[in-house]
């Protein structure tokens, strides 16, 4: 890592009175309720909640890419997430890698310095796809991945520009049962630093405590976050933690929050 990137910082993420109203063609409706929310500098921080609660809004408002109600404002260490982005310390991925089907995968990993006018680091490109199992397929394009192999490379090129911020909205969902697994073990250890923020939205509970430090839970549109839980497990996590009795335990108290038995009782 060069010294640039060796001198970053993890920001603080403070959203004040954030919350979101979407118009429609008969009447508004709510989707985030106005939300007081810190992101400590260098944590990871997961979001879960049923479907159409607002998870991923709320991401996208941090990102900068979906605005607040009046009133409500996002700050990144003192900076607006645009401003972020504009530098190369903002990175966010999504469901969907997103890569370009007419460039190498190098040459998706290496768009995002470009982007972020930064020069392109070769050496930097390739030490991370291999570093993510990439190595060999740098010239490989896209149609030529698997959807495991595809997700890797969107990571990387998160990572690439070395954010101060790393927003993952349902990262792995595209990957089968087995590759999200490995996923989970291989690459948190790559954005879990003292120099990055992060914060992932998952519908997977297990996924949520696996990988970060605190699980906030959100409830039902509109959204509102009804737990702030820590993760008191030691780092970096294993298989085995999975069948811990503290994660365990944890498990069971985000699904009663989230109503898991309810559900699974009424459909019986």
């Amino acid at each position: 890592m060069s010294s640039e990137y060796a001198q970053r910082t993890a920001p603080e993420v403070i959203c004040t009175a954030v919350g979101k109203t979407f118009p429609t063609a008969n009447e508004s409706f709510v989707a985030i309720e106005e939300q007081d929310l810190r992101l400590d500098a260098g944590s990871v921080t997961a979001l879960v909640g049923p479907s159409g609660c607002g998870k991923s809004t709320l991401l996208r408002i941090i990102a900068g890419l979906e605005r607040p109600d009046p009133g409500g404002s996002v700050s990144i260490d003192g900076d607006a997430p645009l401003q972020l982005r504009q530098r190369g310390e903002l990175a966010i991925a999504f469901q969907d890698a997103s890569l370009l089907p007419w460039r190498t995968t190098a040459g998706n990993v290496a768009l995002a310095q470009k982007l972020a006018r930064q020069p392109v680091d070769d050496e930097r490109v390739s030490e991370l796809l291999e570093t993510v199992g990439l190595a060999g397929f740098e010239d490989v394009r896209p149609a030529a991945l698997s959807g495991g192999m595809r997700q890797r490379a969107a990571i990387a090129r998160c990572l690439i520009t070395v954010p101060r911020l790393l927003l993952l909205d349902e990262p792995f969902g595209a990957v089968d049962e087995l590759t999200r697994r490995r996923l989970n073990i291989e690459l948190p250890p790559l954005w879990s630093s003292a120099t990055t923020t992060t914060l992932l939205v998952t519908h997977s509970i297990t996924e949520a405590v696996l990988l970060s430090d605190r699980v906030l839970v959100m409830s039902p549109r509109p959204g509102r976050i009804v737990a702030d839980l820590p993760v008191d497990l030691p780092r970096p996590r294993r298989v085995d933690h999975l069948h811990s009795d503290g994660f365990g335990r944890l498990v069971t108290r985000i699904e009663a929050l989230l109503g898991v038995d309810e559900y699974l009782s009424e459909g019986a």
